[in-house]
């Protein structure tokens, strides 16, 4: 089965990548990048998922 790599687009075969989804390690390292760098990002208000994770039952509130 060929599958694209989903940072350069290149058709690579999915049983003989090393790096799946990616087609080498430098793609693979350029994704990584992009989401340490927050150009990757899952949606959603991060202020308050904090907030919510700051007032979870369990946890300590700080002083």
């Amino acid at each position: 089965m060929q599958v694209k790599c989903p940072t350069c687009q290149r058709l690579i075969e999915w049983a003989q990548a090393p790096y799946r989804p990616f087609c080498s390690e430098r793609c693979r390292l350029i994704d990584l990048g992009a989401w340490l760098t927050e150009r990757h990002a899952i949606p959603g208000d991060a202020r308050a998922l904090a907030e919510e994770n700051l007032h979870a039952p369990g946890q300590q509130t700080p002083d």
